[in-house]
C-alpha cells in the first residue's frame, strides 16, 4: 500500500511506450483472393484460382500434371520448418520466460498424529467407582432450590398508575386538537374580517335605488305587453330580459327586508 508522501502531487512525467514492429505479413500482398475468378487470361484455366493455398500461381495453359489440383499439397510439403521457431524475447509480450514456482507448503494437521506401530496403547485400567452411588448421595445432599416468592400485582408501585408512553400519545393527541381548533378559530376570524355589517341609513337608500329601477324597467315592460301580436325577435328577447331584470330586482329587495344585513368584499 503506497503510503502518503508530498513528492506524490508532483505530476510525473509522460514517458511513451516504445513501439512494436510494424506488422508483415507472411503472405505476398499481390496475391489473388483464394476462389476468385479474376485473372483468368486463357480458356483452358479453370474459372477459380488459388483453391490449394500457392503462392506462386503460374500464368498460361495448364500442364499434364498436377499433384495438388484439388486434394491440397503433396505430402510432407505442410511439415514445419525446424529452423523457424519462436526466440527468446522476440514475442510481443516481452521476455517468455516462465514464473518462478513456489514449493507447496500443506498447512498443519489439526488432528493428533497417528501412532506408530511401537505405540501401544494402555490396557486392563479400571475404575472401583460406583455411579450409581455416587449420583444418588450427590442429589441427597444438594442444597434445595430457592423458590422466590414474588409479590402480587396489587402491591406493586406501578400499580393503578397510567404507563409513561400513554401519557405522552395523549399529549401529543392533544396538542394536535388544540392547533386544529386555533386553525379553525383564526378562519372564522379572517371570515369575519371579509364582511362588515351596513348600517340602516344605507339599506333605505339602497332599496329607493333598487325601486327606481324596478319601476323603469316595469315602465318598458309594461309598454311591450300592450302589443297585441310579439311576432319579432327583438320584442320576444326584450320581453324575456325585463321579465328576468324584474324577478331579480324583487329578490334583492325582499334581500334587503331582513334586520341585519351583511356585505362580503370577497364576491
Amino acid at each position: 500500500m503506497q503510503q502518503e508522501s508530498i513528492y506524490n502531487l508532483i505530476p510525473k512525467e509522460y514517458v511513451p511506450p516504445p513501439k512494436e514492429p510494424m506488422y508483415r505479413s507472411a503472405y505476398p500482398s499481390g496475391l489473388t483472393p483464394t476462389g476468385s475468378t479474376f485473372n483468368n487470361h486463357t480458356t483452358s484455366r479453370p474459372k477459380v484460382n488459388n483453391i490449394n493455398g500457392e503462392f506462386d500461381l503460374v500464368r498460361g495453359p495448364h500442364s499434364h500434371k498436377g499433384q495438388s489440383n484439388s486434394l491440397g499439397r503433396p505430402k510432407g510439403s505442410y511439415k514445419p520448418d525446424s529452423t523457424m521457431f519462436r526466440l527468446k524475447n522476440t514475442g510481443t509480450m516481452g521476455s517468455n520466460q516462465l514464473p518462478e514456482v513456489k514449493q507447496y507448503k500443506y498447512p498443519p494437521s489439526v488432528r493428533p498424529p497417528v501412532p506408530k506401530k511401537d505405540e501401544k496403547p494402555i490396557h486392563g485400567l479400571k475404575s472401583n467407582k460406583n455411579y450409581i452411588v455416587t449420583n444418588a448421595v450427590e442429589n441427597i445432599l444438594s442444597a434445595p432450590k430457592q423458590i422466590v416468592d414474588e409479590k402480587p400485582w396489587t402491591e406493586k408501585k406501578d400499580f393503578g398508575k397510567v404507563p409513561d408512553y400513554l401519557t405522552k400519545i395523549q399529549q401529543s393527541i392533544s396538542s394536535e386538537y388544540e392547533i386544529i381548533r386555533n386553525m379553525h378559530i383564526s378562519e372564522a376570524e379572517e371570515m369575519d374580517k371579509q364582511k362588515y355589517l351596513m348600517t340602516q341609513e344605507e339599506v333605505e337608500q339602497l332599496k329607493k335605488g333598487l325601486k327606481k329601477k324596478w319601476e323603469s324597467v316595469n315602465k318598458e315592460y309594461q309598454s311591450i305587453t300592450h302589443i297585441r301580436m310579439i311576432d319579432t325577435v327583438g320584442l320576444k328577447r326584450k320581453k324575456e330580459q325585463c321579465e328576468k331584470e324584474l324577478a331579480q330586482l324583487e329578490k334583492d329587495i325582499e334581500k334587503l327586508n331582513k334586520n341585519y344585513v351583511f356585505v362580503d368584499t370577497q364576491k
